[in-house]
């Protein structure tokens, strides 16, 4: 295996050994293949790459001080991925199939998971596609449902400092009645063009308003968003917005500590109010954002000390991932262990 230095890992496509595959057919699903390649084969009239039949999920695997490799709320990634299935009419992927695929591919690929230490984890990428046949609109009756993996470091460069975000109103990221709620690539696609300019402007990333009245937040380009004041944890609350597990998780955490937890429609104007801000996924766990600017105005908002994350945010940020290394106990059965 070639040497890795660990602390230095973007988030990036990493080439491990295996992956780990099984395919719809015939209305069951069938054994789970093992594969060397990162290739697959797929028929050009296949409805993932004509209709949009594709979702994913994102998962970490971290190894512990104790030398075990763990899982971090899997069961909701299952949950997710079939939510995903049923609104876009693929097939079901059961949870007992995602778990011991998920868990096999972690498992083949064990010394790629980066040691404890090094704030870097084995990411797992769950892939569910159309491949069945179709010209006319509708749904495949063949599916490849995979999984691969790869070491990871920080989402955003810049880690766990503040980021410089961007508010568009010219770009929806997704519908109130569309597909914003589930993790189907069609939402990644219809950011990239907001996401790629922000870039190009300076920003780490965008902060998409809700499409129907323009009025609220809805999602801090690849992850939700959340805000601090006082002992108050918000988070928006929108149709349009992917349920992040990592959110779910930080809410759960912060009710721990005491803090109040709001999940409701946060307005634009509101910012003005808040200590701390953050956007929190799978990927980056959280990303301080130290300045939101909106391009339309050119309003700034500032929270705290833009060059430094906040307390809140810190103390969130340190317990999730103590949690998920096994350095604190883990008390809401979130952490489980591949064997």
């Amino acid at each position: 295996m070639q040497n890795i230095d660990w602390s230095k890992l973007p988030f990036g496509y990493f080439q491990t050994d295996y992956n780990v595959r099984c395919y719809y057919r015939n209305g069951k699903w069938g054994e789970i293949e093992v594969s060397s390649s990162p290739h697959i084969n797929i028929h050009m009239a296949a409805t993932c790459l004509h209709y949009g039949q594709e979702a994913f999920e994102g998962m970490k695997a971290y190894l512990g001080k104790d030398g075990k490799i763990r899982i971090f709320r899997w069961e909701e990634n299952a949950k997710r991925m079939q939510r995903s299935a049923d609104g876009i009419l693929m097939a079901r992927v059961p949870e007992e199939l995602f778990h011991t695929m998920v868990s096999k591919a972690v498992k083949l690929n064990e010394h790629f998971v980066p040691p404890h230490g090094h704030g870097a984890a084995l990411y797992i990428r769950p892939l569910l596609i159309g491949t069945g046949i179709q010209v006319g609109v509708n749904p495949a009756k063949e599916y490849l449902f995979m999984v691969f993996v790869g070491p990871v470091g920080p989402y955003f460069k810049e880690g766990f400092n503040p980021v410089k975000m961007q508010i568009v109103r010219d770009v929806d990221r997704a519908a109130p009645l569309g597909t914003g709620h589930i993790k189907v690539g069609g939402n990644y696609a219809g950011s990239l063009f907001a996401s790629e300019r922000a870039k190009a402007e300076g920003y780490a990333s965008v902060i998409f308003l809700e499409a129907k009245e323009k009025k609220f937040i809805d999602e801090a380009g690849p992850a939700n968003f959340f805000a601090i004041k006082g002992k108050t944890y918000v988070t928006p609350k929108s149709p349009s917005i992917l349920p992040s597990i990592t959110n779910m998780s930080l809410m759960q955490i912060a009710a721990d500590m005491g803090m109040t937890v709001e999940r409701r429609p946060l307005a634009v104007e509101e910012l003005e109010g808040f200590e701390e801000a953050g956007a929190c996924g799978t990927a980056a766990i959280i990303s301080p954002i130290g300045t939101i600017v909106d391009r339309d105005s050119g309003k700034t908002y500032t929270f705290g000390d833009p060059s430094a994350a906040g307390p809140v945010s810190t103390r969130l940020f340190k317990k999730l991932q103590a949690i998920q290394y096994g350095d604190e106990p883990d008390p809401h059965g979130w952490v489980s262990f591949v064997e």
